[in-house]
């Protein structure tokens, strides 16, 4: 415990930001099911406005380098404090054009946002000499999951997107607050003016192929399972809510063993088991004939999914150079978080043609791949 507390102290900054994103995507995902019904659409459509959390994200996400400089230490509080604004938009949007309003507002703040909190985390990893990508992202699923179950408690209590969201988007703004630092400047985003620039190599493109995987993955089904188990497998109002909180609360699980085992495994071997047990428990979750082994599937799938993104970053930061590590750190997350925001929209527009069964197949395909990217990554590594 003693250990966990210093390396919470150390990464105090990134941490809140971490817990705030998890904050505000498990409330959203796990209200996803009236939302919809709010707005009333299919799944092809919903998919379709999804896509447009993952346009803003992504066009974010390619700007942030330019912008971690000149905002400085205030990087953090500043994009921080615009996700929680972000989520209290989304809770009062009624309409298919307000709701692609807060989504890209939502999208823009994560993606800028997780940019500068891992480059930051990277920065202090290598400093002080400790692992801590596994407890950090920890602290995002942990958040998760207990803003998605008390979300799914709140809805079956009869309160609606517009408190509960707003709600987060205080308390988010409270965290956001707390990640000023008196030291806390982001450098080594962008090449010194006159600077040879310096080239990343293939070490950022495959680390962000694998973080693409594990992101698409997790995301993917986290804002699609809710769905899946109350409308599919016959769940009651709220049930839904369960199933991203369990996925969500085993990968948190699962990345405060991954600090400690991290240590002591080696990483090749870390992300085979990983990927492994993760595409077993898709697999249950496609195979599940009723609530119960959906359940257990995204228990599985949480535990094998929730040391691939923080594995591949450490492998990427220790691997690169002082001079290149934020860029390196920025491009992989830029590639990796394409997986984190298409994904949604993806399965939902497979799930128009083959259900969401089919589309939960399609994650298989790409867990695959992921091996292949894994095993070329740590011999870089």
């Amino acid at each position: 415990m003693p250990g966990f507390l210093q390396a919470l102290r150390l990464s105090r900054a990134p941490a809140v930001c971490f817990a705030g994103m998890g904050l505000v995507w498990g409330s959203f995902n796990a209200a996803l099911p009236d939302i919809k019904a709010t707005l009333g659409v299919s799944d092809g459509e919903m998919g379709a406005l999804l896509i447009w959390g993952s346009v803003a994200a992504i066009a974010m996400m390619s700007l942030a380098p330019r912008l971690g400089d000149p905002l400085g230490r205030a990087a953090l509080p500043v994009f921080g404090l615009a996700m929680g604004g972000a989520a209290a938009l989304m809770g009062n949007a009624a309409s298919a054009p307000g709701f692609v309003l807060a989504l890209m507002a939502m999208g823009a703040a994560t993606g800028a946002l997780d940019v500068f909190m891992n480059a930051r985390l990277s920065a202090i990893e290598t400093a002080s000499g400790r692992s801590l990508m596994n407890l950090n992202h920890a602290l995002y699923s942990l958040a998760f999951a207990s803003a998605a179950v008390a979300t799914g408690a709140a809805r079956s209590a009869g309160l609606g997107a517009p408190v509960i969201l707003g709600m987060v988007a205080l308390t988010v703004a409270a965290l956001a607050l707390t990640s000023w630092e008196r030291d806390g400047a982001i450098g080594g985003l962008t090449a010194a003016r006159g600077a040879p620039r310096a080239a990343l190599g293939l070490l950022p493109v495959l680390g962000g192929g694998l973080i693409l995987a594990g992101l698409m993955t997790e995301n993917a089904v986290e804002a699609w399972s809710a769905l899946y188990v109350e409308r599919d497998l016959g769940g009651a109002t709220g049930a839904g809510s369960l199933a991203p909180a369990l996925m969500a609360l085993t990968m948190g699980l699962g990345r405060l063993a991954g600090q400690s085992v991290s240590a002591r495994v080696p990483d090749r071997t870390l992300l085979r088991v990983g990927l492994g047990v993760t595409m077993l428990g898709i697999a249950t979750v496609i195979a599940a004939p009723g609530q119960s082994w959906a359940y257990a599937g995204f228990v599985v799938l949480g535990l094998g999914v929730s040391v691939v993104v923080p594995t591949a970053l450490s492998v990427i930061g220790r691997a690169s150079p002082d001079a290149t590590r934020s860029r390196a750190i920025a491009r992989a997350t830029v590639l990796g978080y394409l997986g984190y925001f298409v994904g949604p929209p993806l399965l939902g527009l497979i799930a128009e043609i083959a259900g969401l069964r089919g589309s939960f197949g399609v994650i298989l395909v790409v867990l695959a791949g992921a091996l292949i990217l894994a095993q070329a990554l740590t011999r870089r590594g």
